[in-house]
C-alpha cells in the first residue's frame, strides 16, 4: 500500500511541477483573495487584524477546492482514472498518494499566504509551534476530505459544480477549528488553541481511515 502511495504521490507531484498550474493559477488566486479582503476591510478599524486567522483559512479553503478539482479533472479527461483502476495498484495506496500530493501543494501555498498575512495584515506570528501543528493537521484533513469527495464527484458531468457543494460543508469543522487555533496563537494564548488542534487531528484521522477503507468502491463508481 505504501509503495503504491509513493508511486501515485510522485506521479501527481511531477504532473503539477510540469504543468505549473498551482504556481501560475492557484497561488495567484489565493494571494488575490487576501489582497481583496485587505481592501474590503478597513485596516484602521482593527477588523482586518481580528479577522486575520479566518481570512487566511478562507483563502486556503478556496485554493484547496481548486487544487482538488485540478487533481481529479486531469485524470478524468485523460483517462488516467481508468488506467489506475486497471493498474493493480492498491486503492488505499492511490488514496494516500493523492492525499500526500494535495497536502504538499497546500503546505507550500500556506507558506506563501502566511507571508502574505504578515505583509498585508501586519500579523505577528507568535505561538509558532501551535501555528505549525495546526497548519499540518488542518492541511491533512483538507487533503483527505478533498480526495474522498473528489473521487465521488469525478465521474459526474456536473463535477465542477457538485464538488464545492459536497466539500465545503464537510470541511467547515476544519475552517472553524483552524481559525480558532490560529486566533489563540496570534493573540499570544496558545494554550487555548491546542484543544482545537487536537480536534483537527481527529477530523484528519477519521477521513484518512474512511478513505483507506472506502476509496476502492468510490474509484469504481467514478
Amino acid at each position: 500500500m505504501f509503495r503504491d502511495a509513493a508511486l501515485v504521490f510522485g506521479k501527481d507531484l511531477r504532473l503539477e511541477l510540469r504543468s505549473r498550474v498551482g504556481l501560475n493559477q492557484v497561488v495567484p488566486f489565493a494571494v488575490l483573495v487576501l489582497v481583496l479582503f485587505a481592501f474590503a476591510l478597513d485596516p484602521d478599524s482593527g477588523v482586518l487584524t481580528r479577522a486575520t486567522a479566518g481570512l487566511f483559512w478562507v483563502a486556503v479553503l478556496l485554493a484547496a477546492l481548486l487544487a482538488v478539482q485540478r487533481a481529479f479533472s486531469v485524470e478524468t479527461s485523460d483517462g488516467v482514472a481508468d488506467a489506475l483502476r486497471l493498474s493493480g495498484l492498491e486503492p488505499a495506496g492511490i488514496f494516500l498518494g493523492k492525499v500526500g500530493s494535495l497536502a504538499v501543494q497546500l503546505i507550500a501555498l500556506e507558506v506563501v499566504l502566511g507571508a502574505g498575512v504578515v505583509l498585508f495584515y501586519g500579523a505577528d506570528p507568535t505561538g509558532v509551534g501551535l501555528l505549525v501543528v495546526t497548519a499540518l493537521v488542518a492541511t491533512l484533513g483538507l487533503a483527505a476530505a478533498g480526495a474522498v469527495y473528489g473521487a465521488i464527484a469525478a465521474g459526474l458531468r456536473v463535477r465542477d459544480t457538485l464538488l464545492p457543494l459536497l466539500l465545503l460543508p464537510a470541511v467547515a469543522p476544519v475552517l472553524i477549528g483552524a481559525t480558532q487555533a490560529f486566533e489563540a496563537a496570534l493573540d499570544g494564548v496558545p494554550g487555548d488553541g491546542w484543544p482545537w488542534a487536537a480536534l483537527l487531528g481527529i477530523f484528519a484521522l477519521l477521513y484518512l481511515a474512511f478513505g483507506v477503507l472506502m476509496f476502492g468502491p468510490l474509484l469504481e463508481e467514478a
